[in-house]
């Protein structure tokens, strides 16, 4: 069976990379990413919980997307993309949302919506190649 296309590939190495990177960190010091993103830190039980579960969410994402990436079955590698787009998409519109609305102002909360719109742009470039 063929391979996925290498614009494919390189989007599932970054965004495991990325995704682990990000998870990890919200599994040690979930109150320090919240600080960059959002410019508040994480008090309550609750809130570090939370942030804990996103930081297991997000180092599942970067496991799959490190798995599939030399993936012979194209069908594997374009569910998991198109699995990515949903995610991007949803984490932009949730970073947006947060600094308009919720006038929340981290240093990395722009640059952060910014990159997941345009992983969102790649999955649909890669979408049309899987």
């Amino acid at each position: 069976s063929e391979g996925i296309p290498p614009v494919t590939r390189h989007l599932l190495i970054l965004t495991a990379l990325a995704e682990a990177a990000t998870g990890v960190a919200l599994i040690v010091m979930p109150s320090a990413v919240a600080s960059l993103l959002f410019g508040t830190w994480l008090e309550s039980p609750g809130a570090l919980a939370t942030g804990h579960v996103a930081g297991a969410a997000l180092l599942s994402i970067g496991v799959v997307c490190w798995l599939v990436r030399d993936d012979g079955q194209a069908r594997a590698g374009r569910a998991v993309v198109m699995t990515l787009l949903v995610y991007n998409l949803a984490v932009a519109a949730v970073l947006a949302h947060a600094g308009v609305f919720l006038e929340l102002e981290g240093i990395g909360l722009w640059p952060a919506a910014g990159a997941h719109g345009v992983l969102s742009v790649w999955c649909i470039a890669s979408l049309r190649q899987v």
